[in-house]
């Protein structure tokens, strides 16, 4: 199991590195256009879609910390792309969760699990982005934080797990990331430069100015003498995009294989007894008094664990598979995700403190922003028990994509990259055609919701006609019509579900509640997702 969660490990670093070679540059192209991140809704899209492409927030915060040193970019309209970045970031533990589409009941609760992350974020986009047009107080804060301390330059920030995984990673690829850096700050000269590193001691800066051609010919540059890398593709002649794409597909096969036996392995390990005593200890809270403490320790402990693995995908990725065999509760799994935010904000911020003196003050602000975003959205979302809509957001589309399989790729789609891509597009048609399109659209998303709320709660409110969305056309407020054209499509016809024997009138169903562990984890075989 140790071997297959290293495996899963290096192959998210792989994953990472093939993202970067298809699409590093393109990411280094979108960050150019200053005028554009000026707008703050730009920013965050713009934000969205590199973390996307190099789906590393890390990257693109450094990416970032490098453009505002320069000063190519001001930290107020940095800030927004900050907020982009953790929205991208967890793209990665949703697509982990699609590897457990087997099981429905599996399925419903890993996609819930991963997908917390995504509306967390979200919603506290909607809310701060905003704030933060109209007041800059992340701005502001961040800015009297960093006057009031006397910050000198420290040590990097420890990376622990590298130290186990890059062995086996460097073997198969190793990126020089200042390529994608260079171009985002215009420096045109390394364009035709490829990412792939060829020489690594014992200055690799000087070696990234020689083209791959000169590299190959020579193994010396000026008076210095350089050592060749040792990985797969030093000497390939492939473009980067070819080289990328093939270490896509690896990485990818890797990564389902490994999920997949992880799975396998924590089914055959975790049932009955051991099952019930783990999933007791996870998800009780503490004694009475403090009952109220688990949800924040739990923040702890998430924080600590990403402060560890250096990744707040990692650490979010391997409780995935969790959350979908029952082990972790959604309610327990929330807090977690969000100390996960806050650790990989404070491994920004030990990073940041080892910048060179003239880039300190900027890259320091620039983490700390990121630190007090996440600290204001958790502060919005998470102590009133009353507010956690994540939780609920989470669930409902865990339901809707153990429903409808083919949904959970449409969200990732959609969310992640054609309505950034959409918003990014109107946006570059000025402010004016922004609140032209958003404001109608808006408009229509809030009447929409407020009616869903006013028809679960008290229809009696609502004329007659407006208490159910019969009145629409069937594929307006139903998932089925679309279902039935995709099944048709792509001749996926699915086994049929074992169904109930026919159940007496006036006997009810109840759904098993979320800390229920799955059927085949913990339950006898005859047992189903439903009780009476």
């Amino acid at each position: 199991m140790l071997a297959f969660l290293y495996l899963f490990v290096c192959s998210l670093d792989v994953l990472s590195s093939a993202f970067q070679l298809a699409g590093g540059k393109v990411a280094g192209d979108i960050f150019k256009d200053n005028a554009i991140l000026s707008n703050p809704v730009a920013g965050l899209v713009v934000g969205i879609l590199v973390t996307v492409l190099v789906q590393s927030s890390s990257t693109s915060t450094s990416i970032i910390v490098s453009m505002v040193s320069s000063g190519l970019l001001e930290v107020s309209s940095a800030i927004p792309i900050i907020m982009g970045s953790n929205i991208g970031t967890s793209v990665t533990n949703t697509i982990v969760a699609l590897m457990q589409s087997g099981d429905r009941t599996d399925f419903r609760r890993a996609f819930a699990g991963a997908t917390v992350h995504d509306c967390f974020n979200w919603l506290s986009v909607l809310v701060l982005l905003p704030l933060e047009a109209a007041t800059g107080y992340l701005h502001h804060v961040t800015g009297l934080v960093v006057a009031s301390f006397n910050i000198r330059g420290g040590r990097d920030a420890p990376d622990l797990l590298k130290i186990i995984t890059e062995p086996f990673t460097k073997l198969i690829i190793q990126l020089d990331k200042s390529v994608i850096t260079s171009i985002a700050i215009g420096d045109e000269s390394l364009r035709n430069h490829s990412l792939i590193q060829i020489w690594c001691n014992p200055d690799p800066v000087e070696a990234s100015t020689m083209s791959r051609a000169e590299a190959n010919a020579s193994q010396t540059h000026g008076n210095v003498t350089m050592e060749k890398c040792n990985h797969i593709f030093v000497d390939t002649v492939l473009p980067d995009l070819a080289v990328g794409l093939i270490l896509l597909a690896g990485s990818l096969m890797l990564l389902c294989t490994c999920l997949i036996l992880l799975v396998k392995m924590l089914n055959s390990l975790l049932k009955g007894q051991v099952a019930k005593v783990i999933q007791k200890v996870i998800n009780t809270d503490l004694p009475a008094p403090f009952t109220w403490v688990t949800g924040y320790f739990a923040m702890v402990v998430g924080a600590g664990m990403t402060f560890i693995v250096q990744s707040s995908s990692v650490f979010t990725s391997a409780i995935t598979p969790l959350i979908g065999l029952g082990v972790i509760s959604i309610e327990r799994a929330y807090p977690l995700t969000l100390g996960s935010n806050i650790g990989t904000t404070t491994t920004a911020i030990l990073a940041a403190l080892a910048s060179p003196k003239e880039k300190l003050s900027s890259s320091f602000q620039i983490a700390l922003c990121h630190f007090f975003f996440n600290i204001s959205g958790i502060l919005l979302w998470y102590p009133l028990p009353c507010m956690r809509l994540p939780i609920r957001m989470a669930k409902a589309l865990g339901k809707r994509t153990a429903k409808y399989r083919w949904f959970a790729v449409l969200y990732l789609l959609v969310c992640f990259l054609l309505l950034p891509s959409l918003v990014f597009g109107i946006s570059m048609a000025g402010w004016q055609a922004m609140v032209g399109v958003g404001a109608p659209f808006g408009a229509l998303l809030a009447f929409v919701l407020l009616v869903n709320v006013l028809q679960n709660r008290s229809p009696g409110r609502l004329p007659k006609w407006l208490q159910t969305w019969e009145f629409l056309p069937h594929w307006m407020h139903s998932l089925k019509p679309l279902d039935r054209l995709i099944t048709r499509a792509t001749l996926c016809y699915a086994r049929p579900e074992p169904r109930s024997p026919q159940l007496p009138a006036r006997v009810f169903l109840e759904e098993l509640p979320p800390a229920t562990p799955s059927p085949r984890l913990a339950l006898p075989a005859h047992h189903n997702a439903t009780r009476l």
